[in-house]
């Protein structure tokens, strides 16, 4: 795990882009299926810090790493690999959407103009987690959704990439994905923009979303998923090998290195 503790310490310090308001965190699900066609539902948490002007939204251990990394916190980034969610600046730069994510052995950077969702607003009110919500649908990027949002919460934000409505974003629901708000922080932190590193490769977000999607799409995914590296040996530069309740967790180049996989389930088809 030193070289972990490394990895992490040697990424520096990034640039501060904005203030937090309060940090919301989520409960995602994804269900699909293993890769003998077994029925599975996979499960993280992300964070979102909801600026003024930017908001951020990110796997939870992103949010809340430091230079020490534990054996939970590992687990929790393997679990978090299996499910592919990006890091989503939505406000930088200004106009922009900015996503950051790793497809082993690279780590990627997109960018486009924020695109506007065009919502439906319903007349259904609910209670969820606590808030009075109303719902809204939408259809982004060919995946249908159902939102409950509140108004007792006055932010347009979301979890990921889902924005746009006259309150904050409480539950959200596709056919695959579910996210639901758990808490709510009243606290001061620091947005802070993409670490500039050369060895980040960077491209307009619609190249980006298509090297994913057939990436992941692809059928050999779920039973290899280093299947589309030619040289996996030569793309490992350190490799380190946690036990954690009797599993073995394989990092290479402090990244989770995954034996096995569940189908893709994408959260953007286009």
């Amino acid at each position: 795990m030193m070289a972990l503790a490394l990895t992490v310490a040697a990424q520096g310090q990034t640039e501060t882009i904005d203030s937090t308001q309060f940090v919301a965190v989520y409960d995602y699900e994804c269900r699909t299926q293993d890769a003998d066609g077994l029925d599975v539902t996979d499960r993280m948490q992300l964070a979102v810090q909801v600026g003024r002007t930017v908001t951020k939204s990110m796997p939870l251990s992103a949010y809340q790493r430091t230079d020490e990394i534990t054996s939970a916190d590992a687990a929790m980034e393997f679990q978090e690999a299996m499910l592919h969610m990006p890091t989503v600046w939505t406000g930088y730069p200004e106009g922009q959407t900015t996503v950051r994510e790793f497809i082993f052995p690279h780590e990627f950077e997109g960018s486009e103009p924020t695109p506007d969702i065009v919502w439906t607003l319903t007349n259904d009110t609910l209670t969820v987690s606590g808030y009075y919500c109303q719902t809204a649908t939408c259809k982004f990027r060919g995946v249908a959704w159902t939102v409950c949002y509140t108004e007792e919460i006055p932010s347009s934000a979301g979890p990921w990439r889902l924005r746009g409505l006259p309150g904050l974003i409480v539950k959200a629901e596709s056919e695959a994905h579910t996210f639901c708000l758990t808490e709510l922080r009243k606290e001061a932190s620091s947005i802070t923009a993409p670490e500039q590193r050369p060895d980040v490769q960077r491209m307009k977000y619609a190249k980006l979303l298509k090297h994913r999607n057939e990436i992941y799409g692809n059928r050999q995914y779920a039973k290899n998923p280093t299947y589309y590296v030619p040289d996996l040996g030569g793309s490992i530069n350190n490799m380190d090998v946690l036990n954690h309740d009797d599993q073995q967790l394989v990092f290479a180049n402090g990244r989770p290195l995954l034996t096995k996989a569940h189908v893709y389930q994408p959260l953007e088809l286009k």
